[in-house]
């Protein structure tokens, strides 16, 4: 077993950078020609074969936006849910379609295919560009359909700082809060990205700050795989994901034939 890889226990999927918001905190930028996506079977493949040889315990897709492509998602959960992965998560936006019908039917598919998590990003940023009437609508199709559902939302300097988009953002999450649908602590928006080219104001400038989503290189404790198949140095349309593993050192790009 790779010494790097030895505490793996979490696999996570970037399904497309591709999204249906336009968010001024997001770390990814502009999304600009982004209409890539993974492929699921080969992406739900590499978990059968991660399963097989580590003891994974929990498993997200996210993008971008990754209900544009819900049969991918599908597929990704599926193999999780086969092979006994305890906790299955989807981050999503929420607003993939304006067709009630998909909508309800994309929320069953998901928990026929084994999604028993799902955190809804909900907040000032979000809802700029994102309607909140179909994504209250979506929420509701996901809590029917039995699968747990909470508001993850994102904030600005602290979730206790009092700007005009924290302020903005504990409005929208009190919609959910009267459907019954709890809220998860959500997330520090780090600055990167649109982040940093629209809200440089609320940072302290000149300040290097670490980035509280980015592993050891050294101890890999959770493998994300982008849309492209990129993994770990590696590609998972060129090399099975196993050997990428087996090859996977900090200090030395991998080669791909």
């Amino acid at each position: 077993m790779n010494k790097y890889l030895k505490n793996l226990n979490r696999l996570e999927f970037v399904v497309t950078f591709a999204c249906t918001g336009r968010c001024r905190h997001c770390s990814e930028g502009e999304h600009l020609g982004s209409g890539e996506h993974i492929d699921g079977d080969i992406a739900a493949n590499a978990v059968r074969e991660l399963c097989g040889g580590f003891e994974i315990t929990s498993m997200m897709t996210f993008g971008g936006e990754p209900l544009l492509y819900p049969e991918a998602v599908c597929k990704i959960h599926a193999a999780a849910r086969d092979m006994g992965i305890p906790k299955r998560q989807l981050i999503t936006n929420g607003f993939f379609s304006k067709d009630n019908d998909k909508i309800r039917r994309v929320a069953k598919n998901l928990a026929d295919s084994g999604v028993n998590a799902v955190l809804l990003s909900v907040d000032a940023f979000h809802q700029e560009t994102i309607p909140l009437d179909t994504v209250k609508l979506f929420a509701e199709a996901v809590k029917a359909a039995g699968v747990w559902i909470r508001t993850n939302p994102a904030w600005l300097v602290s979730k206790e700082d009092d700007n005009p988009y924290n302020i903005k953002t504990r409005e929208i999450l009190s919609e959910f809060d009267k459907m019954g649908i709890e809220r998860a602590d959500g997330n520090i928006i780090f600055p990167s990205g649109n982040a940093l080219k629209y809200l440089g104001e609320y940072f302290p400038d000149g300040a290097e700050q670490e980035n509280p989503y980015e592993e050891n290189p050294e101890d890999i404790r959770a493998v994300s795989v982008c849309p492209n198949g990129d993994v770990l140095g590696g590609n998972l349309y060129k090399s099975h994901i196993l050997d990428i593993i087996e090859n996977y050192s900090p200090f030395e790009p991998q080669k791909t034939l």
